[in-house]
C-alpha cells in the first residue's frame, strides 16, 4: 500500500478532527514508531518504506539495498495539541544527526536519517530545525530534507512490534521512550539554550570554574531551573565554597532533583545532581560542606540556573517564594 501522503484534514465518523501526517527516518523503525507513539497529541502511527525505487519492497528488498528505501515511520497528529515542529525537534533530540546510514547498532543504508515533506510549509519547519541545530554545533547534520516520492507500509508484523515484543531490540532507550511526553514539554526551551547551556544541561559537560555567571552572585533571590523554571536553590543556602562554581548547602525541596551515580572519572566515584522534571544535569553534591550548614556541597554549574534577584521574584511568579528568604 502507498500513501500520498497530503496534509488535510481528516473526517471520522462522528465528528471532524484535524490531522496531519509526517513521515521520518531515524534508524529502525520500531523504536522510533515506539517513541512517536508516546507524545502527547500524535493519533495515530504506521511504520514502512519511503524513498523507495522500486514499488512496495519487501523488508527483505529493503535490507539487501534493493530500492534504496527508508525505514519510516508515518505520524498522524493532532496540530491543535502538538506541532510540527515540535515532532521535528523531538526526532533531532533522540537520534543522532550526525551519524551516517546508522543509528545505534543499525547500519545500512535503510537505517538514514529524513524527514520527507510534503509541502513547502513542512519543509521550511524542517529547513529551520536543522539550521537551528547547525547554530549549535558546527557539524553538518546528515539528516536529510526531501520531499517524500513514496510510502509504502510495511508488513504486518513490524506494526507495534515493540508493543508486541516489549523486550525487543531498540536502539532508542526506554528510559527515552517512558520519557518523550515529559520531553515535549521542554523541548522548545531546550533547543533555545546556549551551545554552552546545551551542553552543559544535557550532555553532562563542565562549565569553566571562575568564569562563570554566579560564582560570586551573593544579592538575595532565588535559583531556578533555566529550562521549567522550577524553584531550587535559594540564595539564603548559597556560600563561596572556593572551588569556582556556586555552591549551595541544601536545595528549597530535595523531591526537586535526584541523584544519579557518577564514575566518568576513573578513581573519583561521584554523585551527579539532576532535576526531577527537566531532568536537566545541574552538578554534583559533595559531603565536604560546612558542618554548621548540614556538611552538603551543592556544587552546581551556572549555565544550568538562572537567578531571579528578590526585586523581580514578585512580578516573576515567585513571590510565594519570598518569605523562605526572611527565614
Amino acid at each position: 500500500m502507498t500513501n500520498d501522503c497530503r496534509e488535510t484534514g481528516t473526517s471520522s465518523s462522528t465528528t471532524s478532527v484535524p490531522s496531519a501526517d509526517a513521515y521520518f527516518a531515524g534508524g529502525c523503525f520500531w523504536g522510533l514508531e515506539r517513541y512517536f507513539q508516546g507524545v502527547d497529541g500524535v493519533r495515530a502511527t504506521q511504520v514502512g518504506y519511503a524513498q523507495s525505487t522500486v514499488p512496495d519492497p519487501s523488508y527483505e528488498q529493503v535490507c539487501s539495498g534493493i530500492g534504496n528505501a527508508a525505514e519510516s515511520v508515518q505520524v498522524t497528529y493532532d496540530p491543535s495539541r502538538v506541532t510540527l515542529r515540535t515532532l521535528a525537534l523531538l526526532l533531532l533530540d533522540v537520534i543522532d544527526p550526525y551519524s551516517v546510514d546508522r543509528q545505534g547498532n543499525d547500519t545500512g543504508r535503510q537505517y538514514r536519517s529524513g524527514m520527507f515533506f510534503t509541502s513547502p510549509e513542512q519543509q521550511a519547519v524542517y529547513d529551520a530545525a536543522l539550521r537551528q541545530l547547525t547554530a549549535r554545533d558546527a557539524r553538518t547534520p546528515a539528516v536529510a530534507v526531501e520531499k517524500l516520492r513514496n510510502f509504502y507500509d510495511a508488513e504486518q508484523y513490524h506494526q507495534d512490534y515493540l508493543n508486541k515484543n516489549p523486550s525487543g531490540y531498540c536502539h532508542i532507550s526506554f528510559a527515552k521512550i517512558a520519557n518523550v511526553a515529559n520531553r515535549q514539554r521542554y523541548i522548545e526551551r531546550v533547543w533555545n539554550l546556549t551551545p554552552e547551556q546545551y551542553a552543559v544541561t544535557q550532555k553532562a559537560a563542565t562549565e569553566r570554574p571562575f568564569d562563570n555567571a554566579y560564582d560570586q552572585t551573593f544579592e538575595p533571590g532565588i535559583y531556578v531551573d533555566i529550562v521549567s523554571g522550577e524553584p531550587l536553590f535559594l540564595s539564603t543556602d548559597k556560600y563561596d565554597s572556593g572551588c569556582g562554581w556556586p555552591a549551595f548547602s541544601k536545595p528549597i525541596d530535595n523531591s526537586a532533583l535526584t541523584n544519579h551515580r557518577d564514575s566518568t572519572i576513573p578513581g573519583r566515584p561521584r554523585i551527579e545532581v539532576r532535576t526531577a522534571g527537566s531532568q536537566i544535569h545541574l552538578g554534583h553534591v559533595f559531603d565536604d560542606g560546612p558542618r554548621d550548614r548540614g556538611g552538603l556541597r551543592y556544587c552546581m554549574n551556572s549555565a544550568s540556573l538562572r537567578f531571579i534577584p528578590r526585586d523581580h521574584m514578585q512580578a516573576e511568579g515567585y513571590g510565594s517564594y519570598l518569605a523562605l528568604l526572611d527565614k
